[in-house]
């Protein structure tokens, strides 16, 4: 505790005095500060601090990693400081002065779709076991036979039992998970506006019941039908005797949720300003859903769909046209640096929006392969520090994390301090990136990023995962041992290297 005593006081001289913090909490190993001018913060001072095990800025905040005795530190930097303490919220919002307006909006999805991301991820894992039960045939069930005529596949060969083939228990599992895959992801929009309106800080019930309108069986056309319906202009539809509107569902659809859910977040929001207060109860509610219901299947579902279906369609094209190597080998490369600006956040709509459109998205298996590369990378740094037992207190629990999806603590706490190793994890990342485009590695729904990420994917794809798999744990590790032999970047605890980009 002495320890912690005498580096919070250094601590709070070298972050600018009290006068220079808007707001700070702690999470479980790292303060998070909000700076009234961040320019002031010693970041190098700080980082040779006993007690820090790094620092890095996210989202308008300044996080200085302590570890798991954070809560302990804190408690010294209250008593020193005088500072009271303040919840996340308080700093995320005190952190905005910081941000660009990017960033902000950047934050805001990432602060929408938070919330529902482990829904998400259940929802993948549950579609990848169903897909091993249902569609995946193995050699030793034997050959598959209906009504008593042995299957071949198109290609002559053997068509072989799935699990659900040869066991009526397999099966009656296979089907009941369906319940909870379909209520995850055909009813995605509830959630969403919901996490919306929770966002926004307006009436929540009112975000889920215009999620369920935008789902609704009254809707006689649903998404997955919307395209085929067109073509047959068999599109259903409410009649209004001078007019007709189309009655299209926007199921698993992103971002016609988003919209409608600000929509009715903005309207709550201005007529509690302009209602008198003891109308409020009545009118608010009434005159915040019927308009946000009319306008998002009159304006903003169908703009939201136009939007969605321009960015998968262009996705789509990098995925699986003809520079998909190319595509690839670049998100591969710079997907971490994406997380250092927050900007990967827009991965998760995008992803929805692939799976809602084709079935799956090539572009989750490239996130997770980049979260193990990083890894690995993590993992050459201890084989070359592991007889320091300071750094294995970093280095171990950030190897974990990372192999498991959560690349934060690698990438401020290691890679990013040392440089060369985040460089090793991009380059391994961009060859697992390459081969996983070039195969057409695809999965079900977003997953576990990290090791655990192959039960999402889809089977015909399991293969060549796990190949990517074995590039993205190899390259990194061998790549950053490559590196600190040519320059010794491990000599020093820091280097000093100048780089605004990733320190302001």
């Amino acid at each position: 505790m002495s320890n912690f005593k005498q580096d919070a006081t250094q601590l709070l001289s070298l972050i600018g005095g009290k006068e220079n913090i808007s707001a700070v909490t702690h999470c479980a190993t790292r303060m998070r500060f909000a700076l009234v001018d961040p320019s002031q913060a010693d970041v190098k001072a700080i980082e040779a601090l006993a007690s820090v095990k790094g620092s890095f800025t996210q989202a308008g905040q300044f996080q200085v990693i302590i570890g798991n005795a954070v809560s302990e530190f804190y408690k010294e930097f209250q008593a020193v400081s005088g500072v009271g303490e303040a919840s996340k919220d308080e700093v995320k919002a005190a952190a905005k002065k910081n941000q660009s307006l990017l960033q902000r909006a950047m934050t805001t999805m990432a602060e929408i779709f938070a919330p529902i991301i482990p829904a998400i991820i259940v929802g993948g894992l549950i579609l990848g076991f169903r897909n091993i039960l249902g569609n995946v045939p193995l050699e030793f069930l034997g050959q598959k036979f209906v009504h008593g005529q042995a299957q071949f596949n198109p290609d002559g060969t053997i068509l072989y039992n799935t699990i659900v083939n040869v066991s009526q228990f397999w099966s009656g599992v296979n089907h009941f998970l369906w319940l909870p895959g379909e209520a995850i992801f055909h009813f995605l929009p509830v959630g969403i506006v919901w996490s919306v309106t929770r966002k926004m800080g307006t009436t929540q019930i009112l975000g889920i019941v215009l999620g369920i309108t935008l789902v609704s069986p009254n809707l006689l056309t649903s998404a997955y039908d919307y395209v085929q319906a067109s073509k047959d202009q068999t599109l259903k539809f409410w009649d209004f005797g001078f007019f007709k509107l189309n009655a299209i569902g926007y199921q698993a659809q992103v971002i016609p949720a988003i919209l409608a859910g600000l929509a009715l977040s903005y309207l709550e929001i201005f007529w509690r300003k302009v209602v008198p207060e003891v109308l409020s109860m009545i009118l608010v509610p009434f005159l915040a859903l019927v308009p946000a219901v009319i306008l998002a299947h009159t304006v903003l579902g169908p703009i939201g769909w136009t939007i969605g279906d321009w960015i998968s369609q262009v996705v789509r094209a990098g995925l699986t046209g003809t520079f998909s190597w190319l595509f690839g080998a670049i998100f591969g490369a710079f997907y971490a640096p994406l997380v250092i600006t927050g900007l990967h956040h827009m991965t998760n709509a995008i992803d929805s929006e692939l799976i809602a459109r084709f079935n799956g998205t090539g572009l989750w298996p490239m996130i997770a392969l980049s979260n193990i590369a990083q890894g690995s990378a993590v993992l050459a740094v201890w084989w070359l520090t592991r007889k320091d037992e300071e750094q294995n207190q970093i280095t171990v629990p950030s190897t974990i994390s990372c192999y498991l999806g959560v690349t934060e603590p690698a990438l401020f706490g290691v890679n990013l301090k040392y440089l060369y190793p985040f460089l090793a994890g991009m380059i391994g990342s961009s060859i697992a990136g390459l081969i996983a485009t070039t195969y057409k590695v695809t999965s079900n729904a977003i997953g576990v990023g990290g090791l655990p990420g192959f039960l999402a994917i889809q089977p015909g794809s399991m293969a060549m995962f796990f190949v990517c798999m074995a590039v993205a744990l190899v390259v990194p590790f061998v790549v950053t041992l490559f590196f600190n032999r040519q320059f010794k970047f491990l000599d020093n605890k820091a280097l000093d290297f100048d780089i605004p980009f990733f320190n302001k």
